[in-house]
């Protein structure tokens, strides 16, 4: 088993051990059964009545405001998946699969973690929407105390020219809008639905309108795409540029690594801020698109999709990019994958779904092939980077897989290497996160690295997963943007 002890079974024993002290049960399905019952009725509420997702407590009594949700002291971490669909967004609880929330929204939806361990943000035409994902824990001496309520879709927005990448880093939230260049932070300790607004911490402006993205350290320094994707640039405390590299055509796919580092793909490799200076790390191809970077806690190595087809085309090859070494090697996965198919595992390696249905295992250090798991039936990537596919999540040992075809979710535990649960759905599932509801450095206050159930860092994930998907946004936001169908995660996942 890995070092980070696998969430289902945590959950399933926490689960266990509440419902022996509530209800004199043993079984661990039967309380998970009950803990979800438990989340108040007004869930179904809102799932019926959709809109705001907010329960009603009767057509006569109006909705129920985000500070009279019921709260509920869960017995260890309660991770909850956030998954997009055509017309809503839907909250799943993390362990059984079951559905917690459903809520209505329109146009085509995007959906990143805001990086605090709960909240997320959809990304709904010129908006980042708010959501609650009814998760989180608290630091309590010397361990964590861990609670739950209903998620909830709020009606609190930051609004601006096409909306795009959502990073965390320091506990300070960095929103991304491409059609002005221009991003906001937000103090991620500060962040509620139960607020009047979202309030921003600092407003800033790159060079000018494109497809980019930013990252704002605790100290205000500050990490930005430059506006015609030819590289990035950093600039100090003051706002004073320390240094500029502009040999990062494409650029795309920022994601952050130990001691300071922060790299983003290009057409031709890898760029790399190593706390002093950018660094370029060339692939030796003429063209070689590396459109988005997945890192793993304390690994120097980053993965990444690997595109030798200027027009497009199928990818059978992914990227390790070594910052240490400054080596970047590929390996051939067999089989196509795209954006979504990418995470790092609880020991950093290299996780990769194609569409024979297989999830591939890959030593990031070296390449090898260390398992292969059937996960799917054989599937094709839709023509449309909108159009749902199957995407990948992970969250510990465990490793969420959607199934747009046949309306379900898989839940495959590494530890054992098979699918351990597979829930259907009622929607087409689209987008997908994993908010793991556990306290994050550098957010929640006395947060203690040395305390087993914390030590989980959120910093640039994703995403999770903490990757970042490449924005690319609607179609009514086209500007002079291009929607490379490659592009994405992230996922940022960051």
């Amino acid at each position: 088993m890995s070092t980070l002890t696998s969430v289902a079974l945590i959950s399933a024993l926490a689960l266990a051990a509440c419902g022996e002290a509530e209800n004199g049960s043993e079984d661990p399905e039967e309380t998970a059964d009950a803990a979800a019952a438990d989340t108040d009725d007004t869930s179904e509420d809102a799932d019926e009545e959709g809109g705001n997702g907010a329960a009603e407590e009767d057509s006569d009594e109006g909705v129920v405001e985000p500070s009279e949700r019921p709260t509920h002291e869960a017995g260890g971490a309660e991770p909850r998946l956030v998954i997009t669909y055509d017309g809503g967004v839907s909250v799943l609880d993390g362990v059984s699969l079951e559905s917690v929330g459903d809520f209505e929204a329109e146009g085509f939806l995007r959906v990143n973690e805001a990086g605090d361990g709960r909240h997320a943000f959809l990304t709904e035409g010129d908006s980042f929407r708010l959501i609650d994902a009814g998760t989180w824990g608290e630091p309590h001496g010397d361990h964590n105390d861990y609670y739950t309520t209903d998620p909830l879709l709020s009606d609190l927005t930051l609004d601006g020219d096409a909306p795009a990448h959502v990073v965390s880093h320091d506990g300070i939230g960095t929103l991304f809008f491409d059609g002005t260049g221009e991003y906001h932070t937000i103090d991620l300790t500060e962040l509620s639905v139960e607020d009047e607004q979202i309030e921003t911490t600092g407003d800033y402006e790159t060079e000018g309108a494109h497809h980019g993205v930013a990252v704002v350290a605790e100290d205000g320094s500050r990490f930005e795409t430059l506006e015609d994707r030819s590289g990035a640039r950093f600039l100090d405390t003051e706002g004073e540029e320390v240094d500029r590299n502009e040999d990062c055509p494409g650029v795309h796919g920022e994601a952050a690594g130990p001691e300071g580092i922060i790299a983003v793909g290009c057409e031709d490799g890898v760029l790399i801020w190593n706390g002093e200076t950018f660094e370029k790390l060339d692939t030796g191809e003429e063209y070689s698109r590396i459109g988005n970077l997945f890192p793993a806690e304390g690994s120097p190595v980053f993965l990444g999709d690997y595109n030798l087809n200027e027009d497009g085309g199928e990818m059978t090859e992914v990227a390790l990019v070594n910052s240490e070494t400054g080596e970047i090697t590929t390996t051939d996965v067999g089989s196509p994958y795209n954006w979504r198919n990418l995470q790092r595992g609880p020991e950093g390696e290299a996780l990769v779904l194609t569409e024979d249905g297989q999830l591939h295992i890959i030593d990031p250090e070296t390449g090898e092939h260390l398992e292969h798991i059937d996960v799917l039936d054989e599937w094709t990537e839709p023509e449309e980077w909108q159009e749902p596919r199957p995407a990948i999540r992970v969250n510990g040992d465990l490793v969420y897989v959607t199934d747009p075809d046949n309306q379900e979710i898989h839940l495959l535990d590494l530890t054992e290497g098979e699918v351990i649960t597979t829930a259907e759905v009622d929607f087409v599932p689209n987008e997908i996160i994993v908010i793991d509801g556990r306290p994050v450095e550098g957010v929640s206050d006395e947060y203690d690295e040395g305390d087993d159930d914390a030590v989980h860092d959120h910093d640039h994930d994703e995403d999770e997963d903490h990757d970042h998907d490449d924005h690319d946004h609607d179609e009514d936001h086209d500007h002079e943007h291009d929607h490379d169908e490659e592009d994405d995660d992230h996922d940022h996942d960051h």
